[in-house]
């Protein structure tokens, strides 16, 4: 069985080899701890791929992503890294003020400029499951706009100008999504965190109202052509996830262990793929491997039935131990618990 086939199968509920494995990793594991992650990703290779493709040069952007210091991205928004390997956070709000919302515009050079002219031929040349990454992340991205306080009362007032901004950055990924379903790719991603470590950010209904028609019309262009959709949302999201399952989501990437795991598994296994994943805040940077053990074990006997439906997933911190990461994949090609 190739590496696509056991995804598609798991994808699809029709009894893969084994669950397909995908490691994710921080920017500063590639940069401090390059070797450690090859022999990684020797020892237990991933059935995904990533495509050739560039996106356009931003007219915008300025300074290094990832690295300490501040750098603008194409948007606009400035951020502020403290620490090299990590994100960091967004200081300086293009949209602070509503004011300058009748004169801003997205990066549409981005897309312009975008180049697919070797992705095909990227996909033709693997065996892998090749799945796309884009940049649509409508709910940050309002909030990386605006600012955090700010869209939270915007959510609160809902002002006019929230739904032209909601309706400007959607456009924008609707013809992101148009590029990535011309080419060959397997499945196209997109992201947006929900959920607080207890409770979902916003009320069910709202997020319902404001943002699931947009993300439902994603996942309607994605599928129209022919290609799986995966979603990655952090925190507690339980309240939505029969929505994403609704709207044709086929693989969420969730911090599982911020919710109830057999409760997700008895309302929702069978109807989409959890795509991971392992506990990254407490037991992948602090716990013993046997920790990490039993926490793959918590997940495979709630959702691994050999049917399909799960995918060995994890995140490697920039701090994380090699052998905690190990011990996942490890304990995902144990004999199935019962």
């Amino acid at each position: 069985m190739t590496p696509r086939e056991r995804v598609i199968r798991a994808l699809e509920f029709r009894q893969p080899d084994r669950a397909p494995r995908d490691l994710w990793h921080l920017p500063g594991v590639a940069q401090a701890r390059g070797a450690e992650l090859n022999a990684m990703l020797a020892r237990y290779p991933i059935d995904f791929a990533q495509p050739a493709f560039r996106y356009g040069a931003s007219a915008r952007a300025r300074g290094t992503p990832e690295r300490v210091g501040t750098y603008t991205d194409e948007w606009g928004c400035v951020w502020s890294v403290a620490e090299d390997g990590v994100v960091g956070e967004v200081k300086v709000h293009p949209l602070e003020d509503w004011s300058a919302l009748a004169t801003f515009a997205p990066p549409w050079e981005v897309l312009e400029g975008a180049d697919a002219s070797e992705t095909n031929a990227s996909c033709a040349a693997t065996d892998r499951f090749v799945r796309s990454g884009t940049s649509i992340r409508l709910f940050e991205r309002m909030q990386f706009l605006r600012g955090v306080e700010a869209l939270f009362l915007d959510l609160a007032y809902l002002p006019n100008e929230l739904y032209t901004l909601r309706d400007m950055l959607h456009e924008y990924y609707l013809q992101e999504i148009d590029l990535w379903t011309k080419t060959d790719v397997d499945a196209i991603f997109f992201m947006d965190d929900w959920g607080s470590q207890s409770n979902l950010l916003i009320a069910p209904e709202q997020w319902r109202e404001i943002f699931k028609p947009c993300y439902a019309e994603y996942c309607r262009r994605i599928r129209a052509a022919g290609k799986y959709v995966f979603f990655h949302s952090d925190g507690f999201i339980a309240p939505i996830l029969g929505d994403l399952i609704e709207i044709g989501i086929h693989a969420i990437n969730a911090q599982l262990f911020c919710m109830d795991i057999e409760s997700l598994a008895q309302q929702f296994k069978g109807r989409i793929t959890f795509w991971g994943e392992i506990c990254r805040q407490q037991i992948l940077p602090f716990g013993p491997p046997d920790d990490v053990r039993a926490a793959v074990m918590r997940v495979r006997r709630a959702l691994d039935d050999g049917q399909g439906g799960a995918i060995a997933q994890c995140e490697w911190g920039n701090e994380d131990p090699a052998d905690n990461i190990a011990a996942v994949f490890d304990a995902w090609l144990e004999p199935r618990p019962v």
